[in-house]
């Protein structure tokens, strides 16, 4: 690198003589408070919220009124101190094994806040389970430890949501923002920077981008943040900008640039980081593994992937059928009976679907069209006011009462609660060829109900935002998420005709 630069900083006169180090460190200290010490007070606060939590829940549990539940002999806080104490510092040890205490995640609150609500689960039940394996003595309540458990969720979120407001404030944000050079200016890029605007206080900072190849005519997308110069440039420009980041978006460049601008960004310091544009689905299941000792980029696995997390899931698919078929039961005998009174003939109506993998299967519903309704047209999709439909019919599509009689498929294991629906074969063949990345939606069991359909995107809507609604599904999924989408889904009834 140059040993002699000039760094420009907003607000700042000129500073000759900086290397890309020094810039950074310059930078950094216009800030007041180092971004490492908000990583301390993030460590104390979560500390002090989990013995608060601990003692709220001894308080709950042996002086209100559940203090009989299972209880022979009282216990006084003395008995229970080593286990707050034990307790309240492997919840932060536990926060810590998730990654939460890194200067640069700081402003993620999201993340933040699924890793703390993970972190608690582990740790409730991990804690829970070793001392009740351990025997220890006074034996520690069940009560207790759910009681702590919720109690340092809600502590953790509140205190958090506050700790992130404050850090979002001018003169404290600019200290942990990460200032980010694009390489390449694409839709990839695009689409990222979309994603961090809708936070405005991410943790990023675009300081601008740089042209691969400055002579090229291709059209490029629009963009508020200026071409700082070519790639040729870079090297001078991490320094008169501070940069802490450099995020290649566009890989048609010269394969030794790449090898130079990764060795540049390695020597420096700054990270270094790659758009996958190769991949179109599925990239937060990329991973690198070794192949004959050479390293090898591709897309590993997804939630779904992971036997423990199918069988949670399967779990909570026979739980929910059950429980759906007893309580849909009148419901679909009355609609039964109003749509055989109105059109006589069958009151179930069955249609092939593709499943999991591709594997056919016969979906049931409760007719809401008149018998024989595609006769001579084929399979079609119903549009609004369809003259096909019923007039019960009309209201059950609305509701998602016709879709009742599909707990049924989910008990058999042919569909799950949640998941992307599932669509006639005669279409699919289509829709292979037309939409990108159709199929890969088949890499899961098709849902009664899904995140497609609580945004609003059902029967005869956009199909690719449906596409990348399922998709984006499947590489998100969780329990917790399935949950949220099956209480959404009483409240989510738009577009359905």
């Amino acid at each position: 690198m140059n040993s002699t630069l000039t760094a420009n900083y907003p607000g700042q006169p000129n500073v000759a003589l900086l290397d890309a180090l020094e810039a950074r460190r310059v930078w950094r200290e216009k800030e007041q408070v180092s971004p490492h010490w908000w990583v301390v007070v993030s460590v104390l606060g979560d500390l002090m919220m989990a013995f608060v939590a601990a003692f709220a829940a001894y308080g709950l549990r042996f002086h209100t009124a559940i203090r009989d539940l299972g209880i022979v002999d009282p216990i006084s806080l003395r008995q229970y101190l080593g286990y707050i104490v034990l307790g309240s510092v492997s919840l932060v040890f536990v926060l810590g094994w998730q990654g939460i205490y890194h200067s640069n995640i700081l402003l993620r609150s999201r993340l933040i806040a699924s890793r703390v609500a993970k972190s608690v689960l582990i740790w409730t039940a991990s804690f829970l389970a070793i001392s009740l394996a351990l025997k220890l003595e006074p034996s520690i309540s069940r009560v207790f430890m759910t009681l702590n458990g919720a109690c340092a969720l809600l502590l953790l979120l509140s205190w958090r949501t506050l700790f992130h407001s404050y850090l979002r404030s001018p003169g404290r944000v600019e200290a942990l923002q990460q200032r980010t050079l694009f390489v390449g200016w694409n839709k990839d890029a695009l689409s990222l920077w979309k994603t961090l605007k809708r936070d405005q206080a991410s943790a990023y900072d675009i300081v601008g981008w740089v042209q691969i190849d400055p002579e090229a005519q291709e059209a490029l997308p629009e963009t508020e943040f200026p071409c700082l110069g070519s790639l040729a440039e870079v090297e001078r420009l991490i320094g008169t900008h501070a940069v802490d980041m450099v995020i290649v978006a566009d890989l048609h460049g010269a394969r030794d640039q790449m090898i130079a601008l990764a060795n540049l960004c390695e020597r420096e310091m700054i990270q270094f980081k790659v758009i996958p544009s190769v991949f179109r689905v599925f990239s937060s299941g990329l991973a690198l593994e070794t192949i004959a000792g050479t390293p090898i980029l591709g897309v590993t696995r997804l939630p779904l992937d992971h036997t423990i997390n199918v069988m949670a899931k399967r779990a909570l698919d026979i739980v929910g059928a059950i429980v759906g078929l007893v309580l849909s039961g009148p419901i679909v005998a009355l609609f039964g009976a109003l749509v055989w009174l109105e059109s006589r003939g069958t009151i179930f109506y069955r249609q092939r679907r593709w499943g999991y993998n591709g594997v056919p299967f016969e979906i049931i519903k409760i007719r809401s069209m008149k018998l024989n309704a595609e006769q001579g047209k084929g399979a079609q999709w119903c549009v609004k006011d369809d003259p096909r439909r019923l007039r019960v019919g009309a209201f059950m599509r609305k509701t998602n009462i016709d879709e009742l009689p599909q707990f049924w498929n989910v008990l058999k294991g042919e569909m799950s609660l949640v998941g992307p629906r599932p669509e006639r074969p005669e279409l699919i063949a289509g829709f292979k060829h037309e939409i990108p990345h159709y199929n890969a939606r088949h890499t899961a069991k098709p849902g009664m109900t899904g995140w497609a359909q609580i945004n609003g995107l059902r029967g005869d809507t956009d199909l690719g935002e449906r596409i990348q609604c399922d998709l984006w599904y499947l590489e998100n999924w969780s329990l917790w998420l399935d949950i949220q989408i099956m209480a959404l889904t009483f409240f989510k009834r738009d577009n359905a005709y």
